[in-house]
């Protein structure tokens, strides 16, 4: 019986080394891209607007290099003023294109209520960029 115990223990032992020793190693794994906060230099758009209507603003950024792209629009508070950011995202391969174009991308806004908004976004790690819109 302590035979058999023994050998029981054994074969336990061996099949589990052989299967964490079987594990691939080789994975490639697909790389990440990484994002980032891309900084607000223009925005363009209409400074009146009606009620329940959507608006389009242009909203020009500069990102770090030429393969960056649009990922999202974002909240952010800088002090306790809370605005807009856009996020780029950067591929985690290393970039060839040198000389970063700024970015545009489309930003829509609908209000619900008549009234003076302003839409703000980073244009700086302390200050905003920012458009009034009225809406009637």
């Amino acid at each position: 019986m302590k035979s058999f115990r023994l050998k029981s223990v054994l074969v336990v032992l061996f099949l589990s080394i052989s299967f964490a020793s079987c594990s691939n190693d080789n994975d490639e794994k697909t790389p990440v891209p990484t994002t980032k906060a891309a900084l607000v230099t223009e925005i363009k758009g209409p400074a009146t607007g009606k009620v329940n209507d959507e608006l389009s603003y242009d909203v020009t950024y500069v990102v770090d290099n030429a393969c960056a792209e649009f990922d999202k629009i974002s909240e952010v508070t800088i002090g306790d003023v809370k605005g807009l950011q856009v996020i780029a995202k950067y591929p985690s391969q290393i970039c060839t294109t040198e000389i970063p174009a700024p970015k545009k991308t489309v930003y829509k806004f609908k209000a619900t209520a008549k009234g003076t908004f302003e839409i703000k976004f980073k244009k700086s790690e302390t200050e905003f960029l920012t458009q009034k819109v009225v809406i009637e």
